[in-house]
């Protein structure tokens, strides 16, 4: 089979506006260019391919309202994605939706299904979501979740809201908590990781994330909820929400993630894969948000899915 045939890509200056303001410059490109893979855009920017205000700028550059942001003129391989979402994923998507009002919609995430598009996957939570709601032109993702992790997951509906609370999530004013299974036994009821973490290899989805005090500051903590012969069943609490925090963290101390084939024990993970576990033991159980505007705070949260329920009943 041939591969796709690229398209030219519309070219030339976009004036930021109120809006857009406050978006993270690689969020921008990655919804403009909706066919380029990730690494594309990164590369983009890293060459200077993209300037905003006549600048090179880096990844994690927020928008202002005013910016003008020059389109290079680049080629994006034509999708080989339908055009539409199926049918029984956009209602799969509406049966998982746990809480919905005028500033944000929560849905219960399935562990399968990423947040959104990309690395082989044509539709994520945040397009099945677009196709359920498609009179609405202001659903953004505020955090995102591991594509086998399951559980709360948060949508904003407009730009206002999404800029508020994205500073709440940058402020650690956001509390996530999961549940998760560990190996081997806590040596005490609550441990408290706070070794700052930085990424290493592509941003693509290739490389991995390691402890390194010229990182950036994350913190986790590990409360023992329930111990098995040779695991313990944890409910981890992040202000913080740096890629693979809580899996480098909890293999930092020695207890890595039941099931986690990135940084877990082999060994531990193929014993765990005979009890049932078929991905990694992670489930975002609660998420605790700050007031929004008139509204009072926010709690949300989502019971253990029953494949991971099985598998603690099985080592009990």
């Amino acid at each position: 089979m041939s591969p796709p045939t690229p398209k030219k890509t519309r070219t030339g200056n976009i004036a930021i506006d109120a809006e857009q303001c406050g978006r993270r410059i690689d969020n921008f490109l990655i919804s403009f260019f909706k066919r380029m893979p990730r690494s594309r855009v990164y590369q983009m920017l890293r060459r200077g391919e993209v300037r905003v205000n006549g600048g090179r700028i880096k990844p994690e550059y927020r928008l202002q309202t005013g910016d003008v942001i020059r389109i290079p003129p680049v080629y994006e391989p034509k999708s080989e994605a339908p055009d539409t979402a199926p049918a029984r994923l956009v209602d799969m998507i509406g049966r998982c939706i746990i809480h919905e009002d005028a500033r944000v919609i929560v849905i219960n995430k399935p562990a399968g299904l990423p947040a959104h598009a990309g690395s082989g996957s044509y539709f994520g939570v945040i397009e099945l979501l677009r196709a359920l709601f498609q009179q609405e032109d202001g659903l953004n993702l505020i955090h995102r979740l591991d594509k086998e992790t399951s559980g709360c997951l948060m949508i904003a509906r407009t730009m206002p809201v999404l800029r508020q609370l994205n500073q709440a999530l940058r402020s650690g004013r956001i509390r996530k908590e999961y549940d998760a299974l560990l190996q081997g036994r806590l040596g005490q009821k609550l441990i408290k990781v706070d070794s700052p973490l930085r990424r290493y290899g592509n941003r693509a989805g290739d490389g991995k994330v390691r402890p390194d005090a010229q990182g950036k500051t994350a913190l986790s903590e590990f409360t023992a909820r329930a111990s098995f012969q040779d695991a313990t069943q944890a409910r981890v609490s992040i202000g913080t929400g740096r890629t693979h925090q809580i899996r480098v963290h909890a293999g930092s101390i020695g207890h890595p993630l039941a099931g986690d084939d990135k940084y877990g024990n082999r060994e531990f993970n193929r014993k765990m894969r005979g009890l049932g576990l078929k991905r990694m033991f992670l489930h975002a159980a609660q998420l605790t948000v700050p007031a929004l505007q008139e509204t009072g705070k926010y709690r949300f949260s989502a019971p253990l899915p029953a494949d991971l329920e099985a598998v603690l009943k099985r080592m009990s």
